[in-house]
């Protein structure tokens, strides 16, 4: 019966030209064998940063002692989740707009910010986070926020306090979602992040299930 079950691909597509956070590394690719008469096979290599379109911030990238990627707990990002609609946000979601939503028993909440994510262009005023509303997450057992935006914090914060309270209590992070053709409900999420050991973040393949 799954394969009735439908899928959204909430992960933007990656691609020379994906807008990166400023002064980031830029996606390149290049081909490193052609298929041709002398080769049976097309090989590329490609250089991009590790916050590069969905991707799971690991404890690492705003806690010098968190873990890295490659240690998180894979069940954060896999199982029952609910999209909530925030694009009356006026640039902060705070802990007052998703109360509402937080019905006993959600494990994990993506907050929707845009009519239709920028994914041609860089956007300097992106929607935050605030902290308060994180704090709230963690205190209904929210084990997972996700965004529509490339960081809970705004950009020019230094003291990145949505993520020093996502420390605090725990939580995960997706940043970078594209949720414009998801109505507001509850869903399967299915965003394992890259086993990449050593790093501070790891792409995901992010996708919602309907639920049967």
């Amino acid at each position: 019966m799954d394969g009735a079950r439908k899928l959204w691909d909430i992960s933007p597509p990656i691609r020379v030209g994906i807008p990166v956070w400023p002064g980031d590394t830029a996606y390149q690719e290049a081909r490193t064998w052609t298929l041709d008469d002398n080769c049976p096979v097309n090989v590329s290599r490609f250089t991009m940063s590790s916050h590069t379109g969905s991707h799971a911030d690991a404890p690492f990238h705003y806690d010098p002692d968190g873990s890295t990627a490659g240690k998180m707990d894979l069940a954060r990002y896999i199982g029952p989740c609910r999209v909530i609609d925030g694009r009356r946000h006026g640039g902060l979601v705070s802990a007052a707009m998703i109360e509402p939503f937080l019905d006993p028993g959600v494990e994990r909440v993506l907050v929707r910010t845009y009519d239709r994510a920028p994914v041609d262009r860089w956007d300097d005023r992106f929607a935050a986070i605030d902290a308060a509303a994180i704090a709230l997450l963690a205190a209904r057992n929210v084990v997972l926020i996700g965004v529509d935006t490339p960081s809970l914090d705004p950009q020019e914060s230094k003291s990145i306090e949505a993520h020093q309270m996502v420390r605090r209590h725990g939580l995960a992070i997706l940043e970078g979602l594209i949720l414009d053709d998801v109505p507001s409900g509850d869903y399967e999420l299915i965003a394992p992040p890259l086993k990449l050991m050593t790093l501070d973040s790891a792409p995901v393949r992010a996708v919602l299930r309907s639920l049967p």
